[in-house]
C-alpha cells in the first residue's frame, strides 16, 4: 500500500507570507482534513516541548495554528508532554494564552496516572502509557525532526515511543538495549587491560560497572562504534554488536504502536517540523547549530511512510560539519547523514522497518507537494509596504 505524505519545502519564490513554512502547514491541516475530523473530539496535541535553555524545538507560531485548526473544527485541544517538561513549558513559549489552549502533563504532574499494557519485549514485561494520551479521543502528533544518540534520528515514532510513556517504561526501553550481553569478563586477563580498553574509548562510552567490580557497563548513546575498543580489548571479551542498538529501535516502534492502538481508526494524524536541526534529542535542553539545512514541512496519516519520507528528503542533505560540536566526530560517510554521526548500527530508517514489520504503516509513499516552488526570476524584489 502506498500512502501519502504531505510536504512543504522550505524555500520560497517569492516575498509573500503564504509562501513560508507556518501557511504550508495550513495546507498540509487541510489536507489533513483535520478541521473536518476533530469535531466533538478531546484533542491531545502531543509535542516535545524540550526544558531549559533549549530554543530549536517546535516554534509556537507553528503550534498555535494546528491548535485554532482544532478550534475551528469543534474540538477540545489541549497540549501535552512529560511532566518534568511541561512544568516549565511557558519559558519556551508554551503556554495557554501564546497556544490557545491548556498545556497538560502526559501522566499527571507526579508521573503516575498510568494505564499498564501487557507486551513483552526483551526485558520488558509492561507498558505504562501517559493516562491523559490515553484519555483523549484524537491525537495529533506534533514532531521535531533531529539527531538522537540512542537512534540516530527522532521524530513522530519517537513523539510518541517515550513522551507517551512514564519514566518506568522510559527507562525499561533504554535499558534493553543492555539485555544481549557484550562484556565477557573471563576473555580480560587482567586490570591492566579492563582499563586500557576503558581508556580507549574517546566518546566515554564504557565506564567500569558501579555494581560489579571488572564489568564493563556501555553508555550505547555515546557510542558511534569506531571500533577503537575493540582494538585494544582481547578477542572474545567485548562485542560492538547490531542486536544492542537495534533492540532500543524496535522498542520505539513497539511502544508507538501501544500508544496508537488507543485510539480508534482515523482518530490519529501526524505532523513534522524539519527546521533548526541538531545532533541530538531536545531533552537535552540546550540547542547547538543546526548540522543540516531545514528541510520543511511535514504531514501524513501513516506515521512510518511520514518518517521514511523525512529520511529520505533529509539524506540528500549537506552535513554542516562545521557546526558539529567539537566532542563529536564523523567516523563514517555511510549511509543517512545521522548515521554519520551516531554510527552504521544506528540507522535512522530501523524503526520505520520495524513499524512496518508490526503494522503501523508502510514505508511506501507518494509524497505530494502542497506549495511547488516556482523558478522565477524578476530582477528585483517587491517592496514590501509598512502600512
Amino acid at each position: 500500500m502506498v500512502s501519502t505524505v504531505y510536504y512543504g519545502s522550505p524555500r520560497q519564490a517569492r516575498w509573500d507570507a503564504q509562501e513560508t513554512l507556518p501557511a504550508k502547514l495550513d495546507r498540509i491541516i487541510e489536507r489533513l482534513n483535520i478541521r473536518e475530523r476533530v469535531k466533538g473530539e478531546t484533542v491531545a496535541i502531543k509535542i516535545h516541548s524540550g526544558n531549559n535553555m533549549g530554543y530549536s524545538t517546535l516554534h509556537p507560531v507553528f503550534v498555535r495554528r494546528v491548535v485554532q485548526a482544532v478550534l475551528d473544527g469543534g474540538g477540545s485541544p489541549f497540549i501535552t508532554d512529560v511532566s518534568w517538561d511541561t512544568h516549565n513549558a511557558h519559558e519556551r513559549g508554551y503556554s495557554q494564552e501564546v497556544l490557545g489552549c491548556p498545556v497538560y502533563p502526559s501522566a499527571g504532574i507526579n508521573d503516575r496516572y498510568e494505564y499498564v499494557h501487557k507486551r513483552p519485549y526483551k526485558s520488558i514485561q509492561e507498558w505504562h502509557v501517559a493516562g491523559m494520551v490515553q484519555d483523549a479521543s484524537f491525537l495529533i502528533n506534533f514532531a521535531h525532526v533531529k539527531g538522537h544518540p540512542a537512534c540516530g534520528f527522532g521524530a513522530a515514532i519517537k513523539n510518541l515511543a517515550l513522551g507517551c510513556m512514564t519514566g518506568v517504561t522510559r527507562s525499561a526501553m533504554h535499558d534493553v538495549m543492555h539485555y544481549d550481553p557484550y562484556w565477557f569478563r573471563e576473555q580480560c586477563p587482567d586490570r591492566q587491560t579492563f582499563e586500557r580498553i576503558l581508556a580507549s574509548c574517546p566518546m566515554k562510552a564504557l565506564v567500569e560497572d558501579k555494581k560489579i567490580r571488572g564489568d564493563i557497563h556501555m553508555h550505547f548513546e555515546m557510542c558511534n562504534q569506531c571500533g577503537r575498543c575493540l582494538q585494544a580489548a582481547p578477542s572474545g571479551s567485548l562485542k560492538i554488536q547490531p542486536e544492542n542498538f537495534y533492540s532500543f529501535q524496535e522498542a520505539c516502534a513497539i511502544s508507538a504502536s501501544i500508544t496508537l492502538s488507543t485510539f480508534e481508526p482515523g482518530k490519529v494524524t501526524h505532523l513534522a517540523l524539519a527546521t533548526q536541526i541538531t545532533p541530538l534529542c531536545d531533552c537535552f535542553g540546550f540547542t547547538s547549530m543546526p548540522i543540516l539545512p531545514d528541510a520543511g514541512v511535514f504531514g501524513s496519516d501513516d506515521i512510518v511512510a511520514l518518517e521514511t519520507a523525512i529520511l529520505d528528503q533529509t539524506a540528500g542533505l549537506r552535513l554542516i560539519e562545521e557546526n558539529l560540536p567539537t566532542s563529536m566526530e564523523v567516523h563514517t560517510r555511510v549511509g543517512h547523514p545521522f548515521a554519520w554521526l551516531h554510527g552504521s548500527l544506528k540507522d535512522p530508517y530501523l524503526t520505520g522497518v520495524y513499524g512496518e514489520q508490526i503494522g503501523m504503516g508502510s514505508r511506501q509513499y507518494e509524497l505530494v507537494d502542497v506549495f511547488p516552488l516556482e523558478q522565477i526570476f524578476t530582477g528585483g524584489m517587491q517592496y514590501i509596504s509598512a502600512k
